[in-house]
């Protein structure tokens, strides 16, 4: 019986972190020491459904951008391809301008100078029948 209520209890709490815990902390492999998010969270959609989400980093005296393929939508999409960059106020480009491999689900930008600056982390999505991004909320 006592096993039985224990069982439950822990499966409970599992399930409860899983419905309303926070994300876990994404891993920059090009910054071992760790990164920081600064700013909030934006996200791709494509007809109103949620494809990816976009954030902003600073780390190892740098800023990065950050994108992530949801689960949800690379269950129906493997021909994508994932683009993050760091957009500085006034430039025409995103700098840090990465591209990852067709399907990939995580990509981090490269690390950019722009510490100094406003920026905005940037990421987009590329498939054959959609194409689109967004940038996060500017920090300066």
């Amino acid at each position: 019986m006592l096993r039985t209520i224990g069982s439950t209890v822990v499966a409970a709490a599992a399930v409860a972190l899983t419905c309303t815990g926070t994300a876990q902390a994404e891993t920059n492999p090009a910054c071992p020491s760790g990164v920081t998010q600064i700013g909030a969270t934006s996200y791709i959609k494509h007809g109103g459904t949620t494809i990816a989400s976009v954030k902003q980093f600073k780390g190892c005296n740098k800023n990065w951008g950050y994108v992530y393929v949801w689960d949800s939508w690379r269950a129906d999409h493997t021909d994508y391809t994932p683009y993050a960059g760091v957009q500085v106020r006034g430039a025409e480009f995103p700098s840090g301008y990465r591209a990852g491999a067709r399907g990939q689900q995580e990509l981090w930008s490269y690390g950019t100078d722009t510490l100094t600056k406003c920026t905005r982390g940037y990421g987009s999505i590329v498939a054959q029948s959609y194409g689109g991004g967004v940038e996060t909320e500017e920090r300066c």
